[in-house]
């Protein structure tokens, strides 16, 4: 995905480590990029809010129960067809 403005950091670049992010296990110059980039780039911030939204509502229903790893490939599937749907 890419909203077709330039950017100090690539759209690509940015959604690849949203998870990342989120879960604040990014150094804090890359945090830096990403926030600057979300900041500037409406179509990555509207990704990102979605994002974090399903992460919150995965979090607070599943507490820590320990996911299956065919769920998780799944949903990680279904995100990258999204992903690519919206790309098109």
């Amino acid at each position: 995905m890419s909203c077709g403005d330039p950017h100090d950091t690539d759209c690509r670049d940015v959604l690849e480590k949203v998870y990342t992010y989120l879960d604040g296990e990014l150094g804090a110059v890359d945090c830096a990029d990403i926030r600057r980039h979300l900041d500037e780039c409406g179509p990555c911030l509207e990704e990102y809010g979605l994002e974090k939204v399903v992460k919150q509502l995965v979090a607070k229903h599943c507490g820590c129960d320990p996911v299956p790893t065919d769920l998780r490939a799944k949903v990680l599937e279904r995100i990258e067809q999204v992903r690519t749907e919206l790309a098109d």
